[in-house]
């Protein structure tokens, strides 16, 4: 019966934890290093409403929205459209940053973006 109990309260608290570090709103920011070399600084402002994923992608070419958003346990994917293109990123949450990886047309970048004030 201890072991039963010990390990339900171990389960609560581990689910405890996980819902906090899974919670992405707000906003975070990085730099993508682009397929040519060149530094894209980029700010995502996430909103999280269950499994659904939206906000905004912000980038010195402007404000984009995210599309098709879904957030599943420390995983996330969403896209964002730029000039009529689709650009698809996936990612995985950690306590204190976000890693991504976003899809230019078959070529894969790879990115952290961090929490922003």
């Amino acid at each position: 019966m201890k072991k039963f109990f010990t390990t339900t309260a171990l389960l609560c608290c581990f689910i405890v934890c996980f819902a906090i570090i899974a919670d992405i709103s707000g906003k975070w920011a990085g730099t993508i290093v682009a397929t040519d070399g060149s530094d894209i600084a980029v700010t995502y402002n996430f909103k999280v409403d269950g499994e659904k994923l939206t906000g905004t992608a912000d980038s010195p070419q402007g404000s984009v929205t995210i599309d098709d958003g879904k957030i599943s346990g420390d995983a996330f994917s969403f896209k964002v459209n730029v000039s009529g293109t689709d650009y698809p990123h996936t990612g995985k949450i950690y306590a204190d940053s976000l890693a991504m990886d976003i899809d230019f047309g078959g070529q894969k970048a790879h990115f952290i973006v961090k929490k922003a004030n």
